[in-house]
């Protein structure tokens, strides 16, 4: 079973896609930001990919993003974020997909799929 990594400071946010992703058939764990999401991947069992908020208190994803990208090299990494105008920032590029945060998960789900099966 693929394993996901969720990370998000909005509770409702993270657990609407720990039970969307569950229901696509794939083991969720979720984290409220960088430094708990560093400290999961350190600890827990290899994830198959990480999706990440950019804007969030303490480590944003943008700094999580290099962290991971630095210590995980093979781990696919989704930004998702309500903000657009993060796309041209040259700090997103590291990650394998950017996602504008919609109540519609299609296209979150396509991606990671796309990206891990």
């Amino acid at each position: 079973m693929k394993r996901i990594l969720v990370v998000d400071d909005e509770e409702n946010i993270r657990m609407l896609y720990q039970e969307e992703l569950q229901e696509e058939g794939y083991e969720v764990t979720a984290a409220s930001n960088g430094n708990e999401a560093l400290d999961v991947l350190a600890k827990s069992e290899p994830f198959d990919l990480v999706t990440l908020d950019i804007r969030m208190p303490g480590m944003d994803g943008i700094n999580t993003v290099r962290a991971i990208k630095e210590k995980y090299q093979g781990l696919a990494v989704v930004l998702v974020t309500a903000y657009g105008e993060y796309k041209q920032d040259f700090s997103t590029w590291a990650s394998d997909a950017y996602i504008v945060k919609s109540a519609d998960l299609t296209e979150l789900k396509a991606t990671i799929k796309r990206i891990i099966g």
